[in-house]
């Protein structure tokens, strides 16, 4: 049985995924196994900054929905990308050039001088349309496009198994489409495609061929009548497939529904716009680029099959319209639903011109493979010299092992005199840490040493501050330090203590504690009633001492009035908390 070959075709437009599976057998006949249509979000323009990334990836889910959810045989893909990606021009290069290197280059600097990025930011290719004439130039085609959208969706086409094997726009793939059903043979003939966010119209004038991009489509249809109406673009979008088509104009009758009656003169507006733009390239097509008159207009797209288009067209441009039928010249697989496919074959003309290119030599063969699929590709046709090299490097391994074998018994000896002097070392190093060690430990006492005699200077410190923070005319009573850790040592009794009673000089066994506050009791003589803000005032200016006035108080204060009642007399008691502690 003989074998059968299969392409995935898939169109990647600006609001829709279109996807055919052709098979291909040795004999040459080709045919559709099956189809696939999946429609995704399309930004509103006046938010596109914000929404342009959101649309970026819808597109690749809808293009992952494609891919998983329909039994496709094929891994081999070959994509077209919308003309409103793309860059595409057409020049003339006179024909003394011969060299086809020479003309890619003439090409290429057109192609820079036309752009405003870098060429290593996007992917190009470019074809030459026709022989040299009387004019004595060969006219050329380039089509440029940037090179991370196409990598985005040819890195997931790679994810899932498949292989990408060339890349074009969609434009010349419907060139290819039409040229088999012999579109342009003899006359001058249009294609008008008119998609979402551009239509493209293209000039097939027997053999050559002229595209013009055009930003006016059903975008613009659907953002009047968001505009409008007030509505929102999702809701615009519906409004325009429920009541859309084009308004005849003159005497006609509107229909009933205001409604549909002014959706069909937005519609008509747009289409007017439209209307302009293909007179004036075609004026462009005949006076800059020679051609003849267009003789019939062939539509295509999603947008096209509102109602009274090819009525509109064709009073307007004076000449016979129709519909592009891809499939004219295409065999269809028992799979295909036949009735699914009659509502939206308009727009497979792309699917089937993708497809043409692996049984015949079509009249354009654009490659747009980005750069990173690029090198992929070309490691592998290299995979070859890299299995030789792989082997030659492997016989100098083998050689630098026999040498290396040779120098491992003396590498040997060397390692032994090493771990000889490296014992001996590490001896030494043993002797130098314990001779720290002990060094540490003499250090320590030391230090201790020194910090009680630094501590010996608080003492006068602290009697000096004790007697700094009180008032004039005040003597103290008793005086007591209170420590912290271990077992208080037993209290004198106050006359045997003397001021300072709290510090004993008993001899026995005590725990190392520490002084944290001082306790003491006076008398004083108070003449007005500013005793105790001058006292709490000094005490909050202490270095020594921690009294804050918002919160805190004297523990006790009594006043008192002297047998001549000349002076009164305060009675105080106050607990004061060292800032800094006092070691024992």
């Amino acid at each position: 049985m003989a074998s059968v070959d299969y392409m995935l075709c898939i169109d990647v437009g600006s609001s829709s995924i279109k996807a055919a599976e052709f098979s291909y057998t040795p004999t040459g006949e080709m045919l559709m196994e099956r189809f696939a249509f999946e429609e995704f979000s399309t930004p509103d323009s006046s938010l596109q900054n914000l929404v342009e990334s959101n649309a970026r990836v819808d597109m690749l889910e809808a293009l992952n929905k494609i891919l998983t959810t329909n039994k496709f045989n094929s891994k081999k893909v070959c994509l077209s990308l919308s003309g409103h990606d793309a860059y595409i021009r057409f020049v003339k290069v006179p024909a003394i050039v011969s060299d086809e290197k020479k003309i890619r280059q003439i090409i290429e600097f057109e192609a820079q001088s036309a752009i405003p990025y870098d060429m290593s930011e996007v992917v190009w290719d470019s074809q030459l349309l026709k022989s040299a004439d009387d004019s004595g130039e060969i006219e050329a085609m380039f089509v440029i496009v940037k090179g991370d959208e196409i990598e985005e969706i040819t890195s997931l086409i790679e994810s899932l198994g498949k292989q990408v094997e060339f890349v074009e726009v969609s434009p010349t793939a419907c060139y290819n489409a039409a040229r088999l059903n012999g579109v342009g043979d003899t006359d001058c003939e249009l294609i008008l495609n008119i998609g979402d966010r551009c239509s493209s119209l293209l000039f097939v004038d027997s053999g050559r061929l002229f595209i013009r991009i055009i930003p006016i489509a059903g975008h613009a249809i659907t953002l009047q009548i968001s505009k409008e109406f007030g509505i929102s673009y999702k809701e615009a979008e519906e409004m325009k497939r429920r009541h859309g088509f084009v308004a005849l104009g003159g005497a006609y009758e509107e229909p009933d529904s205001e409604v549909a009656a002014t959706v069909s003169k937005i519609v008509r507006n747009v289409m007017t716009r439209l209307h302009g733009e293909i007179s004036r390239s075609i004026n462009v097509y005949r006076s800059q680029q020679k051609g003849r008159k267009p003789e019939k207009l062939y539509l295509a797209g999603g947008c096209s099959v509102m109602g009274y288009t090819p009525r509109f067209f064709s009073e307007k441009l004076k000449m016979p319209v129709e519909y592009l039928n891809p499939f004219k010249n295409i065999a269809l697989g028992p799979e295909v639903d036949k009735e699914k496919l009659a509502d939206i074959a308009h727009m497979f003309s792309e699917p089937v011109g993708l497809a043409l290119r692996n049984t015949t030599n079509c009249p354009v063969e654009i490659s747009l493979m980005p750069h990173s699929l690029q090198r992929y590709i070309d490691f592998k046709a290299k995979i070859p010299y890299l299995y030789a090299s792989a082997a030659t490097l492997l016989l100098c391994l083998l050689v630098t092992y026999f040498s290396l074998s040779k120098q491992l018994v003396i590498s040997t000896a060397k390692k032994d005199i090493a771990v000889e002097q490296l014992q001996k070392t590490e001896a030494k190093v043993k002797k130098l840490k314990s001779a720290e060690g002990d060094f540490g430990a003499v250090r320590s006492e030391y230090e201790e040493a020194a910090n009680l005699l630094n501590e010996r200077i608080r003492w006068p410190e602290l009697i000096n501050e004790v007697q700094a923070v009180l008032p004039n005319d005040v003597w103290l009573t008793k005086v007591e330090l209170s420590r912290s850790g271990g077992n208080q040592p037993q209290q004198q009794k106050e006359e045997e203590g003397g001021l300072f009673g709290g510090m004993s000089n008993q001899s026995g066994p005590q725990v190392a504690q520490d002084y944290i506050s001082v306790f003491m009791t006076g008398h004083g003589r108070v003449k007005n009633q500013s005793f105790a803000e001058n006292f709490t005032k000094r005490l909050s200016e202490s270095k020594y001492f921690v009294f804050n006035r918002a919160t805190d108080t004297i523990n006790k204060l009594q006043n008192g009035v002297l047998q001549k009642g000349e002076f009164n007399v305060a009675t105080f008691e106050q607990t004061l908390k060292m800032k800094n502690v006092i070691k024992q």
